[in-house]
């Protein structure tokens, strides 16, 4: 008998093969997408593959986190969510992720091989096959799941934070959160990372500094079915989007592709103008936040609902509290959590989004839990004797922080069902949940009334992206023309979209896009905010602190107070220079782009000088006697003043900061160029010249009612010409501006000189016109000096909250 040795060869291999898990002990097994096995003894999981060459969702992120908001390695943060699958090459397994950027939407296969083979793909790893089935291969899964997936040291690194490696001998999985599930399956690992702090912000949040552990988890998940309607994104619309290029466009076509991202969502009965969903858009509260704070975050986020009504769906928006045994990492879950960090610091919304249509798969929002003690901490500062004689008098104060809290969940889902920021609303009557709020303050009767300090509900903007995102039409219609016609009426009605970008304070031009403002008119909220402020520190006293309390505790009130108008500064600065314009397209009827009137520019600039003045800058002298040295146990922190006069109260370095502050945003080489451009093309225009002698004249030649109001102004006068020198000689700005900054240092120079002017303050003058003359001789010597560091402020985070 013959007998066929290669056959024998295989059948010996495969039967050698298949030994491999029936070798291991006390497996446990899990049934799902993909099968997995978990061997304790060996700390090892064994993944069934059954789908080569099938695409899938792989989602990484951290179930913990370090605690740190300067580092950013929150507790729940999303990672990439990319579509990967399994290849065999050889006696391998290969982890692909195919390149999506680059794609050729055709039937035609050849002509999308073509582009599959123009670009490079990405192998994520490689895995040895164990054991070979029928079906379905078995690898170790470990070595993938131990990674540094998440990017925790490269983030250290970037930071400067310390240099850091994945230990793997204090590394193990985690079985907590993982689990297999019919159309996904999650896994988690605990990984330690071993290294050297630089900074102080490890030493901070870690037990010990040496050694940091953060659970990673990472998610399988089935894709979509192609039932998905991929809508196209318009700039106007406020809509977040994904974007591809596409070689199998025609010729005449764009080849970038643009879609928006959103939730899938549909009518049961498309028929009727009101209608339930099919599945409805559901979002779930952590149960780990306590109250008030968790009926707040639900009341905030519930909002989005009303905007779906208003298009037609019935309860398509809800909001519920997490069930006990549910996971937050798991993607059926849209999640909202509260996170906890060592300072306060951004709140944000993130989405895993399908990348082949824009479909948002998994929301996820995460606010920051110290968030809420700051905004108590401003309503502190702005009460009247809040704690006169009933130190639990605190309601009015908590009400105005959950009110913050409210709009902060709606804002942060908002993110999430696939909005961008819109930072126009607030010229609008709060158009927007997507703005970045402030506090609308107003004097009443003499006294501060925060009664109206933030919005109750979802803004009429809100409404418009929504129903651009998320309406269903009918097919008897145009579907681009009834979105186009959204867009349209919103912008008839006065409704403005303008986004992150365009809104920033340095060299940002916008005249209506803020952040953290209020009002129309960015110089009228201005002026009522100095007025507010003003109000507020008059009525400053040992009563806005309880009983029993340090008064260095009084001190860290007031620092919000004293830089209360910092934020509506960085708005009306920006109308000077400032432009008018949209995100236009062709045949709307948007404005293009336009010059701010000279009328506004002036107003800004009056107000902008103010905020220079002694008056305004000058902590009055009897509440000086309120901030003794720090007490025992109290020391300063990055939220405090900063002093130059060892443990006293600083109040020049305090005067010191918010002119600088004022200074550096009037006097950016960008908005001092724009001027000069401006009043070439219109000489009625403000212009730089017109600005730097207003500033000059306002700061050179003003009258200080006392000695104390006299050295705030100095120090006012020698921030004024650092930043008039450091714009002298800006390589990025103009010549003509550069000219034009030396031509006010000349003109200082001649107000200064003792000969031309009689002067108590010669002292003063003569290092004035040294450091000019200095400067005049050698400007290459010359170093931007900067002045004691603003405390943070900042109340919620950037984009992601930014994405």
């Amino acid at each position: 008998m013959k007998i066929n040795i290669t056959c024998l060869f295989l059948i010996v291999c495969q039967f050698l093969s298949a030994q491999f898990l029936e070798k291991q002990k006390d497996l446990k097994s899990y049934t799902g997408y993909f099968d997995f096995h978990y061997n304790e003894s060996q700390d090892a999981i064994y993944l069934e593959v059954n789908k080569l060459d099938e695409e899938f969702l792989y989602v990484h992120s951290l179930a913990t986190g370090l605690g740190s908001n300067d580092i950013g390695l929150d507790r729940g943060q999303i990672g990439d969510g990319v579509v990967v699958k399994f290849q065999k090459a050889g006696n391998k397994l290969l982890l692909v992720q195919p390149n999506q950027r680059y794609r050729a939407i055709t039937e035609n296969k050849l002509e999308r091989k073509s582009v599959e083979q123009a670009f490079a793909k990405s192998v994520l790893f490689g895995f040895p096959i164990k054991e070979q089935k029928v079906n379905s291969y078995i690898i170790d899964l470990t070595p993938f799941l131990l990674q540094d997936t998440h990017g925790v040291i490269n983030r250290l690194i970037s930071q400067k934070e310390g240099t850091y490696s994945v230990d793997k001998t204090k590394s193990a999985l985690s079985l907590e959160r993982t689990k297999a599930f019919p159309k996904n399956v999650e896994f988690e690992a605990l990984i330690t990372y071993k290294g050297s702090p630089k900074q102080g912000n490890i030493w901070s949040v870690a037990p010990d500094a040496k050694f940091l552990t953060v659970t990673q988890h990472h998610s399988f998940v089935e894709l979509p079915d192609d039932k998905y309607k991929k809508r196209e994104f318009d700039p106007r619309s406020g809509a977040l989007s994904i974007s591809y290029l596409d070689y199998a466009s025609p010729i005449q076509e764009p080849i970038v592709k643009r879609y928006i991202t959103r939730h899938r969502l549909e009518k049961k009965n498309p028929e009727l103008a009101v209608s339930e969903a099919k599945e409805p858009i559901t979002y779930y509260l952590d149960p780990g936040t306590p109250e008030p704070v968790r009926s707040a975050l639900l009341e905030g986020a519930r909002w989005w609902n009303q905007a779906y009504e208003a298009i037609g769906f019935k309860d398509a928006f809800q909001v519920k509290m997490l069930p006990e045994n549910a996971d937050p990492m798991d993607l059926k879950y849209n999640v909202i959590q509260w996170v906890h960090r060592s300072t306060r610091g951004w709140s944000y919304g993130a989405s895993v989004v399908d990348p082949r249509t824009g479909e948002i798969l998994k929301g996820h929002v995460s606010l920051g839990s110290l968030r809420i003690r700051q905004d108590f901490l401003i309503a502190q500062a702005l009460s009247n004797k809040p704690f006169a004689g009933n130190d639990d008098n605190y309601k009015p104060m908590l009400e105005m922080a959950l009110a913050r809290i409210r709009q902060l969940s709606a804002h942060e889902v908002g993110h999430t069902i696939g909005f961008a920021h819109n930072f126009a609303a607030s010229t609008s009557n709060r158009a927007s949940v997507m703005d970045y709020p402030h506090p609308t303050i107003r004097l009443k009767d003499g006294e501060i009334d925060f009664s109206d300090a933030y919005d109750t509900k979802i803004g009429t903007w809100d409404k418009v992206t929504v129903a651009y995102s998320y309406s269903e039409f009918n097919k008897e219609v145009d579907e681009s023309q009834e979105l186009y016609k959204i867009l349209d009426d919103a912008y008839t009605s006065g409704l403005r979209f303008i986004s992150d970008s365009d809104a920033r304070p340095k060299g940002g031009a916008h005249g209506l896009a803020h952040l953290w403002d209020n009002g129309k008119s960015a110089s009228e909220e201005l002026k009522n905010i100095l007025e507010v402020r003003e109000t507020a520190i008059r009525n400053f006293s040992e009563d806005n602190i309880r009983t029993g309390e340090a008064y260095s505790v009084l001190e860290d009130v007031f620092v919000p107070l004293y830089f209360f108008h910092r934020y509506q500064t960085e708005a009306a600065v920006k109308l000077i220079g400032g432009l008018n314009y949209n995100y236009a397209t062709k045949g709307d009827k948007q404005t293009i782009v336009e010059t701010i009137s000279e009328k506004e520019q002036n107003e800004a600039l009056n107000q902008i000088l103010k905020t220079l003045s002694p008056e305004v800058l000058a902590i009055p002298e009897d509440k000086l006697k309120l901030f003794p040295p720090r007490a025992f146990g109290y020391g300063r922190s990055r939220e405090s003043f900063n002093s130059k006069t060892g443990v006293a109260f600083d109040p020049l370095s305090a005067a010191s900061t918010a002119s600088d502050m004022s200074l550096s945003l009037l006097l950016h080489p960008e908005r001092i160029s724009r001027l000069v451009q401006q009043s070439s093309l219109d000489p009625k225009q403000l212009g730089a010249s017109k600005v730097l002698d207003k500033l000059v004249k306002a700061v050179f030649e003003a009258k200080p009612k006392n000695n104390y109001h006299s050295e705030i102004l100095n120090t006012v006068k020698s921030n004024t010409l650092k930043h008039l020198m450091n714009l002298s000689i800006n390589s990025s700005s103009y010549p003509q501006v550069r000219a034009l900054a030396y031509a006010s240092l000349n003109d200082i120079r001649y107000l200064l000189n003792p000969d031309k002017r009689k002067d108590s303050n010669t002292v003063y003058n003569n290092y004035f016109l040294k450091q000019i003359q200095d400067f005049m001789t050698k400007p290459e010597k010359f170093k931007m000096l900067p002045s004691p560091k603003i405390p943070d402020g900042s109340p919620i985070g950037s984009f992601r909250c930014e994405f």
